[in-house]
């Protein structure tokens, strides 16, 4: 396979990857605004698009993370990038179509691990990276939770004398913002991580002397990733903004401005969080506020279930893609 059309490959697969992303992740930043009637569903994604774009424009360090954190684009050939993302995408397509809020980040760093496992051994893995990506899989979640949980405490308690009416009111219009926060906050984060894997591929076919992301790279993910919301993963605004637990005008406002703001620290780290972990669990950490039974934990265990196997059966995914690949195609 020639350097350009590696690259080409590469590229498409990874903006089809980024509209998964945006169409299982879509729920982040709209399915709480649209549960509570504080936009229409029309509404919520054109704002969702709009600021999953401007997002993107952050920063580049989780894409450095991801490009060459894992594996190191030098000493690995195009089959293990491939393979990655098309262990991603079979992985993000299924539970995006069973309705299932993943780890669309998880999914890619499970790929890249597999296919670098299967066809280079353990060695080629870089491990402070590994580690990196784990610690934000238990600590996100949890950030989540907390976060929320106190935010929500601090709303309860400012607004306890205001009458319910007049505060949901106030948190239907401050929903438009928090929502907006949301996306920003998640398009900052998840769209680098096609960002990522494109810059990846042109340093290693050697049309990038060392890793920088150019500004197309940028701007396509961001419009694929924009458009994947626009299309929308219903099932999985359902299961996060209607199932999970019911939520009022005043937790969504919270749960979106606590996840947005732990999202956000986590980009300006570098690390390549997971954003279903933080929104998911900021759902649950303003419901635990009313009471611990108020969350549907049924809803909740099937959903960490599903964050457990995240690496292992992206991994899965692509180490078989990287065999097929290895036997029908030439790098």
């Amino acid at each position: 396979m020639s350097p350009l059309v590696f690259v080409i490959v590469i590229v498409v697969l990874a903006w089809a990857y980024d509209f998964y992303n945006g169409m299982n992740d879509a729920a982040n930043a709209i399915a709480t605004t649209v549960s509570t009637r504080a936009l229409t569903p029309g509404q919520a994604i054109a704002l969702a698009w709009f600021f999953n774009v401007a997002g993107a424009f952050l920063t580049t360090r989780v894409a450095a993370t991801v490009g060459k954190g894992i594996v190191d684009p030098a000493t690995v050939d195009g089959s293990v990038w491939i393979a990655a993302l098309l262990g991603a995408i079979l992985w993000s397509a299924v539970c995006t179509h069973l309705g299932i809020p993943i780890s669309i980040t998880h999914a890619l760093v499970g790929g890249i691990a597999g296919a670098g496992w299967v066809g280079y051994g353990l060695g080629i893995l870089k491990w402070a990276g590994v580690k990196k990506v784990l610690l934000g899989l238990v600590l996100s979640p949890l950030a989540g939770f907390a976060v929320a949980y106190l935010f929500m405490l601090g709303v309860l308690w400012t607004f306890r004398r205001v009458p319910l009416a007049r505060a949901n009111r106030f948190f239907r219009l401050g929903q438009i913002g928090s929502a907006s926060f949301m996306a920003f906050a998640h398009g900052s984060n998840d769209t680098q991580n096609a960002m990522g894997m494109i810059t990846a591929a042109l340093v290693a076919a050697g049309f990038l002397p060392d890793f920088h992301v150019p500004v197309w790279v940028i701007f396509g993910s961001a419009f694929f990733m924009g458009l994947g919301t626009a299309v929308g993963g219903w099932k999985v605004i359902r299961t996060l903004g209607m199932r999970m637990v019911k939520i009022d005008p005043s937790h969504g406002f919270a749960a979106e401005t606590a996840g947005a703001l732990s999202i956000l620290g986590a980009t300006m780290a570098g690390a390549p969080i997971s954003t279903t972990h933080v929104i998911s669990t900021a759902v649950m950490g303003v419901g635990a506020t009313r009471r611990l039974s108020a969350v549907r934990w049924g809803i909740a265990r099937d959903i960490v279930i599903t964050w457990v196997l995240t690496i292992p059966g992206a991994a899965a995914g692509a180490a078989l893609m990287w065999v097929l690949l290895r036997v029908f195609i030439r790098f």
